[in-house]
């Protein structure tokens, strides 16, 4: 099958033809996002693979679908970004990697707290100046405190069992309880108790719109005061306007981001030439006690080689089942590649 590959970094490249070793599709790597712009260089290409931040709305899956493209594969596992209900008139399949390894998101939750508590960022500055000063990086013992985690799935599962280790107080929030994240010594509690008990809050959930805006300004005064906030979930779960004024009040603590919910004109670019067009994110990046990674949680070797192999094993499953005139579910296609 021949497959238009959008935002596709050297990175994309590599592990997708690793994935591809018996060249059993046609990749097609451009360097740009999908967009209305953009979908016109899909042309001849039966399927697209696509990122968190291409558009998939209805008007460019209509520039796709009268191109021929029968299939979007995206190589992750949020779909926020695509109109399904276009794509299902339109007879457009789309198919996600609905997992890959946890631990990759997991551990580097666990590592920006561990930064973000230590001022870790801060203290590599002052050391390549020559301030080996201790004054303003106080930090505390992660022992005994209590960690909110909202969302126990795999990724939440995997950050329990690692804050379990440090010896921490576990509270969690889902919809569905997992037994294994209770018999690490997480409590399920209400959102409301969850955050005004913990010392430190991650967001471990998919953007809904239950979870749209989880923390916004009605919510500030149920956080404990000072609390850590971490968001490597969806950009969205965070209101940034209301959180900057948490952060000047105190309400917040530190903040750590791996998302943010305006990131598309930002992450995965170089844009160190240039100025920030963002108020709001510049504003962010002003405060000492926030720490901001562009969406790099998911980047391991391990985390890679999982998402460009079911990527490649949804294609080939599209195939395979005859998808092409449409006879089989966005949800059996997405279920083969696991």
């Amino acid at each position: 099958m021949k497959v238009a590959v959008y935002s596709s970094k050297s990175y994309d490249r590599e592990f997708l033809c690793a994935a591809n070793s018996s060249a059993a599709h046609e990749l097609r790597f451009l360097d740009v996002r999908l967009s209305p712009e953009t979908a016109t260089l899909a042309t001849g290409a039966e399927a697209v693979c696509a990122f968190v931040n291409d558009d998939l709305g209805e008007p460019v899956l209509q520039e796709l679908a009268k191109r021929g493209v029968k299939l979007v594969a995206l190589r992750c596992a949020g779909f926020n970004n695509v109109d399904l209900e276009a794509a299902c008139n339109l007879g457009i399949r789309v198919a996600r990697v609905p997992a890959y390894s946890p631990y990759a998101v997991a551990e580097h939750t666990a590592t920006l707290i561990l930064a973000l508590n230590r001022k870790i960022h801060r203290a590599y500055n002052r050391v390549r100046e020559g301030n080996f000063a201790l004054d303003g990086l106080l930090g505390f013992d992660l022992q005994g405190k209590t960690v909110g985690i909202v969302g126990t799935g795999k990724i939440g599962q995997a950050f329990t069992r690692i804050m379990a280790g440090f010896g921490c107080s576990l509270l969690a929030n889902d919809l569905r309880p997992d037994p294994a994240c209770e018999a690490l010594g997480a409590t399920y509690v209400s959102r409301e108790e969850l955050f005004r008990r913990s010392d430190i809050v991650s967001l471990h959930c998919p953007l809904t719109p239950e979870t749209h805006y989880m923390i916004r300004s009605e919510t500030l005064p149920c956080l404990k005061r000072g609390v850590m906030l971490i968001n490597t979930s969806r950009g969205a779960v965070v209101e940034t306007r209301a959180v900057i004024r948490g952060l000047k009040d105190g309400t917040i603590g530190s903040l750590g981001l791996d998302v943010y919910e305006e990131e598309g004109d930002l992450f995965y670019e170089n844009l160190s030439d240039r100025f920030i067009p963002d108020d709001i994110f510049a504003r962010l990046l002003t405060f000492p006690n926030v720490l901001v990674t562009g969406h790099q949680a998911f980047f391991t070797r391990e985390a890679l080689t999982n998402i460009a192999e079911t990527t490649i094993a949804n294609i080939s499953a599209f195939v395979a089942c005859g998808c092409a005139n449409h006879e089989v579910s966005i949800e059996k296609i997405a279920g083969q590649g696991r």
